[in-house]
């Protein structure tokens, strides 16, 4: 990790400057205007910033939210520069988003990531043991930014209940995954996933579900495969939710593809 690195909570408007300049960057679409993120921070939002003397070169922006009785913090965005990936950063900002958080009051963190996405899914579960038991189909509409354009929209919530056993306590089950979903390789060596003719797999008490390792670079390259990954997947992770399943871990592999794990949420402690 770089030693100069710091995270801190950002309230100075420069800083907000500086964040919609790294948003543009990152995503390749007009930022969030000030006049919405500094409204959001006054009123129970928080925006965490990493920053390489005084370069910010990270950021996650929330903001206050409400739902069936239920307060949380909304996590709508984390981004790291391009230039400083792989380097643990975006664990930093949720870390110290989850510490902040919890001295504002908060219990629940949510956020979204497209599911197809096994590195986002990799940090969500295994590393800050966040739960998935929420699939939304479409969930922004078509979206034309580099890393969204060609494929609707689907997304996991993300559920971080911070002051639980499973986040304080780094719970995972002790239990056997069954692998229903055959893999095999395209003729461009992209993976090719087949789905069951019945429904017996959801019999089982464990599942790993394959997703692409480089979703990307199969939407570059076989445009009609990555959209047969969303619309297989999206089969499958409506089935495993609508069964009371939720994804906890992502098991990853040398393979082309990663494993999702998902257990029965009922078995999952998620509050004290």
């Amino acid at each position: 990790m770089m030693k100069d690195l710091e995270v801190r909570k950002v309230t100075a408007i420069a800083d907000i400057h500086s964040m919609q300049m790294l948003e543009k960057q990152i995503w390749g679409m007009e930022p969030i205007p000030v006049h919405q993120t500094i409204t959001a921070v006054k009123n129970g939002g928080l925006i965490v910033g990493a920053f390489l003397e005084e370069r910010m070169i990270g950021y996650s922006y929330s903001f206050a939210g409400y739902s069936n009785g239920q307060i949380y913090l909304c996590s709508h965005m984390l981004a790291v520069d391009e230039e400083f990936q792989m380097r643990g950063i975006g664990k930093l900002l949720k870390e110290e988003q989850l510490r902040l958080a919890r001295e504002m009051g908060y219990r629940l963190i949510v956020w979204t990531f497209d599911p197809l996405e096994s590195r986002n899914a990799y940090l969500n579960t295994s590393k800050l043991y966040g739960v998935c038991y929420d699939y939304i189909v479409d969930c922004y509409g078509k979206m034309d930014d580099g890393l969204n354009k060609g494929l609707p929209t689907d997304r996991f919530q993300v559920a971080w209940w911070i002051d639980s056993p499973r986040v304080l306590e780094k719970w995972q089950p002790n239990l056997e995954y069954s692998r229903p979903f055959p893999i095999h390789l395209s003729d461009e060596a992209h993976p090719v996933i087949q789905l069951p003719e019945t429904n017996e797999w959801l019999q089982a008490e464990a599942i790993e579900v394959p997703v692409p390792k480089h979703i990307q670079l199969i939407k570059q390259e076989d445009p009609s495969l990555s959209y047969e990954w969303r619309m297989k997947t999206r089969t499958i992770f409506q089935q495993l939710s609508g069964e009371g399943f939720a994804l906890i871990d992502v098991c990853r592999t040398e393979e082309s593809v990663q494993y999702y794990r998902f257990c029965k949420k009922s078995i999952i402690p998620l509050q004290n």
